[in-house]
């Protein structure tokens, strides 16, 4: 008897290492894929997310590319960050990680918020809605970012926490308690900013209240990474509108 080998796409992702929500979400999201997609991760110390030294030397390059090269021992297809540090460091951070991820493995990289910047340009948006679990020193900063880019961040809300463990302990209705109130202002769209954060389930259900994208982090770097290797998002539902965007993103017009 002759068997056919399992060849999907393999996914490999590097995750903050206390983080508890994005592992179980990516991989539900990807159920509905059977063997044609996995998801692999890895991981790299981050317990605290604030401006303090000690935070930002937990997104030093040599920890990451460490990790990045256990991951690339799954030959994985796509290597993505799915963290959200670039959100208040500046996208630079991720475009130079991608690269010395790749120049590491052979393996091309993107990221979280490399893939937050092509969805937000595919959709125009200027106006921008905020919510994340941030102190408010990160929140001010990733508005900042943001204004660079020509995006106003018109309505936001966080929990002043520096987390990283505790964000996962925020229930989905107080994550989208937050997000509807952020779409009263009338956002052209809503960034739920944090890979360890439960916005992805609650996307679905006020998308369809409020007629507003709801993008969560973890949804966005999903969806993306299937579009990278070749796979249709939109096979994915229950989510929020956020597989059928990316599935119709033209990924090989990046910014990256």
């Amino acid at each position: 008897m002759r068997f056919t080998p399992v060849d999907g796409r393999r996914i490999g992702m590097l995750t903050p290492s206390s983080n508890t929500v994005l592992e179980p979400y990516t991989s539900a999201m990807f159920a509905p894929l059977g063997q044609d997609a996995s998801a692999h991760f890895g991981r790299f110390r981050v317990v605290e997310i604030s401006m303090s030294e000690a935070s930002q030397s937990q997104f030093v390059m040599d920890p990451i590319l460490d990790a990045a090269e256990r991951l690339a021992e799954s030959n994985p297809h796509l290597i993505a960050w799915n963290g959200t540090s670039a959100s208040w460091l500046g996208l630079d951070k991720d475009r130079a990680l991608c690269a010395a991820i790749t120049d590491r493995t052979g393996i091309p990289a993107t990221s979280t918020m490399l893939a937050y910047d092509d969805l937000l340009r595919d959709l125009k948006v200027t106006r921008l809605g905020l919510v994340t679990p941030y102190l408010g020193e990160i929140q001010s900063r990733i508005e900042a970012n943001y204004a660079t880019q020509g995006i106003q961040i018109v309505a936001e809300a966080h929990l002043e926490d520096k987390g990283n463990y505790s964000f996962a302990t925020y229930p989905a209705e107080q994550v989208g308690a937050l997000v509807e109130d952020v779409a009263e202002a009338r956002p052209d769209a809503i960034a739920i900013v944090c890979t360890n954060f439960r916005g992805a389930p609650i996307a679905e259900r006020i998308e369809q209240s409020c007629g507003i994208p709801v993008l969560d982090s973890v949804a966005v770097t999903a969806a993306y990474c299937l579009r990278k290797t070749g796979l249709d998002p939109s096979r994915i539902t229950g989510w929020g509108s956020v597989f059928e965007r990316v599935a119709r993103l033209d990924t090989s017009l990046t910014h990256h």
